[in-house]
């Protein structure tokens, strides 16, 4: 992530570039705090906050909180605001090495919900966390790599040779969605990856235990349409929000207020993990803040009932060649301002006092909005509002920009609408109770 010199567009494709995994998204949140001064804190070390202080913590390597403290804060007034690391692809098995006659290729398995066509032809990398041997077998050391450069592609077949592919066909994500890795040799037996990996770690194979992996798209982001009013990018599902959250944080601090920002990991996958967030991550987190401030614990069960939760993702946009899938009356569009999402079925988190509050600050500060709702008859998807909400009972609403192509492995968005839910986000950490 870059500074403030940069425009919203411009930080977020830099983000784009370096967010490759869950463990780059949050080395690279991690970057961005520390230049704005928040400092580290560890989980196994005891707590010593200041009011008026900016800290953050990494939990298992993908989750990143970041917290400030107003210097009046005295436990009464919580507001936070929440996004995801991760994001649809590929991750790598075990022993992933293929032979197919003379090509080497990779086994995968989808993480997510993956759009597989959209993932065709396309210049792929590797990256993630790898752990290797140390003195302390209950502490190997961890690494983050990344290959940095195209590596890996799923070629197409041609359509010579399948007259019926514009027809619709259903991909086979075992047989034919696994990326092409180069020429198979005797060196490129089992091993090779662990091989490839020890390069780059300047380690030993046999030292290498075991690794977290995922392909991700390599394509550049750029800006699109006649005046550059859209942008074109790799995972801006999710990227979009951990931008915003972390722009809002650090434009300030309330005197009064404790302001958290977290970027989770596992999202896409339900967040019901250790580091996702249905776990009791976030209220751990809470309770360590007010034991290093020496405030009692129910002054933190008391500030819930004032507390309130952002869950930040993205929506659908009205897709102009598909306009039959919007709803009629709730159907965004880019560069109209970010989204309220809502669900009567809570798989967006609907909460009209929240949505009031949303609106009451969009309208003090000028910034546009608009309503999400899916189709009556049909679905859309989730996302970690209501899940962590079941876990710390705040207020919760769903916002985010709305996107086209989500979950393809690029995927398109207005630019006003990222400048719109940055804007909103830093009113939201800095505003007063009484705006």
């Amino acid at each position: 992530m870059e500074d403030d010199t940069m425009n919203e567009i411009e930080r977020l494709l830099a983000l784009t570039e370096k967010a490759v995994s869950p463990f780059h998204t949050a080395e690279a949140v991690k970057e961005t705090l520390e230049e704005k001064g928040f400092a580290p804190l560890c989980w196994k070390e005891e707590w010593n906050l200041q009011k008026g202080g900016k800290y953050y913590i990494i939990h298992h390597g993908t989750t990143i909180f970041a917290f400030t403290i107003g210097e009046d804060f005295e436990g009464e007034s919580i507001r936070m605001a929440a996004a995801h690391g991760d994001f649809p692809g590929f991750r790598l098995k075990p022993s992933p090495e293929m032979k197919a006659e003379a090509y080497l290729k990779l086994n995968t398995e989808p993480y997510g919900g993956v759009n597989l066509a959209s993932w065709m032809d396309r210049p792929l990398s590797i990256a993630g966390r790898v752990a290797v041997k140390s003195e302390d077998v209950f502490h190997p050391d961890l690494y983050l790599v990344d290959f940095e450069k195209p590596v890996l592609t799923i070629p197409n077949i041609a359509i010579h040779l399948d007259r019926d592919m514009n027809k619709g066909r259903e991909l086979n994500r075992q047989t034919q969605m696994l990326p092409l890795a180069g020429m198979a040799g005797q060196e490129t037996t089992d091993g090779y990856m662990k091989k490839l990996l020890a390069d780059k770690l300047h380690v030993m194979p046999e030292d290498i235990l075991e690794y977290e992996l995922n392909i991700y798209n390599a394509d550049t982001g750029t800006c699109v349409g006649f005046d550059g009013e859209f942008v074109s990018a790799p995972r801006l599902d999710d990227l979009t929000s951990v931008q915003a959250i972390i722009d809002g944080i650090t434009k300030g601090v309330r005197r009064e207020g404790l302001n958290v920002s977290v970027v989770f990991d596992h999202e896409e996958i339900g967040s019901r993990t250790k580091q996702g967030a249905g776990s009791t991550l976030l209220m751990l987190v809470l309770e360590r803040i007010y034991e290093g401030l020496s405030i009692q614990r129910t002054k933190l069960l008391q500030g819930l009932s004032e507390g309130m939760l952002l869950s930040v993702d993205v929506a659908h946009g009205l897709h102009p060649n598909y306009q039959e899938k919007a709803d009629p009356t709730n159907h965004p569009v880019l560069n109209g301002g970010f989204c309220i999402k809502e669900s009567s079925s809570q798989s967006y988190a609907t909460d009209c006092e929240a949505v009031g509050i949303v609106q009451s600050i969009c309208d003090r500060e000028g910034i546009p909005y608009q309503k999400f709702a899916n189709r009556s008859d049909g679905t859309g998807g989730g996302t970690l509002g209501a899940i962590a909400s079941a876990m710390i009972p705040v207020k919760t609403v769903d916002i985010g920009v709305p996107l086209l192509a989500m979950h393809s492995s690029r995927e398109l968005m207005g630019r006003k609408d990222m400048e719109a839910l940055s804007a909103f986000s830093a009113a939201f950490f800095t505003m007063d109770q009484r705006g």
